[in-house]
C-alpha cells in the first residue's frame, strides 16, 4: 500500500487526486463486469455514459476508464462512431479460450515437473487439495459448497501458475483467465442442480491429484497432458451451460450464442 506524506505535525496530507482517481476507476470496472455478468447490461446494447455515471455515483473520467479496460478484457466492444457495446460471443470464442488456458497451464504444469517447483508452493497446493476432499466427503452439495469449492479450486489454480517458475508463463494464464467465461470455475456454479454435479467434481480433483503427482515425480509431459484433459471439463460444462441455459445461476450466459 503507498504511504501517503505527513505534514510537519504528523497528520497526513491529502491523498494524491492520482490515486484517488485510479482507484475509482478500478471500483468503477469491477462494478461494470458484474453489471454485465448480472445481465443487467444485456448483449449488444450501447454503454449509456451518462446513465453509469448516474448509477454508480462517480464521475465521467473514471467511467471512461473502466470501460477502456473492460474493451481490453473483451467484455465490450468499441463502436466506430465512439463508444462501446456490451460483447456477444459465440460458443467458438468461449470454447477456444477454454482450450487456451488449458494449454497455457500445461506449459505451467511441464514447465514445474522440468524445474522442480518450490517445496513451500507444493505444500500450499497439497494442503488446498486436502480442504476440496474436505468439501466434496459430503454425500451431496449445497449453494455453500459449491462457492467454497470454487474458492480452493481457485486456489490451487493460482499456485499451480506460481510454482512453474515463469514469470511470462505466469502472466499469460493471468490473461487468458481474465477472458470471459475462461476462468477455472466459470462454470462451476450451474453445476449445483445437476444429479452428476458432484461426481464431475470429483473427476477434476482427481485430476488436480494427478497432476501434481506428475509434478512432484518431475513428468513434464504427463502433467502437461493432464492439464489439458482438465481444460475438457470446463468445455463441457459450457456445452450443458448453453443447452440448459441456466440463467437464473449465471444470467452471463446470454452473452453467449450458439454457433
Amino acid at each position: 500500500m503507498k504511504n501517503h506524506p505527513t505534514l510537519p505535525d504528523g497528520l497526513p496530507s491529502a491523498p494524491d487526486p492520482a490515486d484517488a482517481g485510479a482507484s475509482q476507476a478500478v471500483k468503477a470496472q469491477l462494478r461494470l463486469r458484474e453489471l454485465i455478468l448480472a445481465g443487467e447490461l444485456p448483449s449488444g446494447a450501447r454503454i449509456a455514459e451518462l446513465a453509469i455515471v448516474e448509477k454508480l455515483g462517480v464521475s465521467r473520467t473514471p467511467i471512461r476508464a473502466a470501460l477502456v479496460r473492460l474493451e481490453q478484457e473483451g467484455l465490450l466492444d468499441a463502436l466506430p462512431g465512439g463508444g462501446f457495446a456490451v460483447r456477444t460471443f459465440s460458443e467458438g470464442d468461449v470454447t477456444d479460450a477454454i482450450e487456451l488456458r488449458g494449454t497455457i497451464e500445461g506449459l505451467a504444469a511441464r514447465l514445474a515437473a522440468e524445474r522442480g517447483a518450490p517445496a513451500v508452493v507444493l505444500a500450499e497446493a497439497r494442503a488446498c487439495l486436502a480442504q476440496i476432499d474436505q468439501v466434496l466427503s459430503r454425500p451431496s452439495l449445497d449453494d455453500e459448497a459449491f462457492l467454497r469449492y470454487v474458492t480452493l479450486n481457485q486456489a490451487f489454480h493460482n499456485l499451480l501458475a506460481e510454482m512453474c517458475g515463469s514469470a511470462v508463463t505466469r502472466r499469460e494464464i493471468e490473461r487468458v483467465v481474465n477472458l470471459p467465461f475462461a476462468s477455472p470455475s466459470a462454470f462451476v456454479v450451474l453445476q449445483a442442480d445437476s444429479k452428476q454435479a458432484r461426481d464431475m467434481l470429483v473427476v477434476a480433483q482427481d485430476q488436480h491429484r494427478q497432476v501434481l503427482d506428475a509434478i512432484e515425480r518431475r513428468e513434464g509431459a504427463r502433467a502437461e497432458a493432464i492439464m489439458r484433459e482438465h481444460a475438457r471439463i470446463a468445455r463441457r460444462n459450457l456445452r450443458e451451460a448453453m443447452q440448459e441455459h441456466n440463467l437464473e445461476r449465471m444470467p452471463a450466459v446470454r452473452l453467449i450464442r450458439k454457433r
